[in-house]
């Protein structure tokens, strides 16, 4: 196996698993804000807007 080859195959399973990654974590999100209540998403929502200091209120 040339330098090349295993460039091309090293960068293509480091692309797979960035896909595979993305997907697993948008699927993730998707079922878990669909199936969470929404006043747990409107708490989280609050939360993360008080630790980075925009006001909500």
């Amino acid at each position: 196996m040339t330098t090349s080859t295993s460039l091309s195959t090293a960068k293509s399973g480091s692309a797979l698993i960035a896909i595979l990654f993305v997907t697993v974590l948008g699927v993730s999100s998707v079922f878990l804000t669909g199936l969470a209540h929404s006043q747990t998403l409107h708490d989280a929502a609050h939360d993360v807007r008080h630790t980075t200091g925009f006001p909500c209120h």
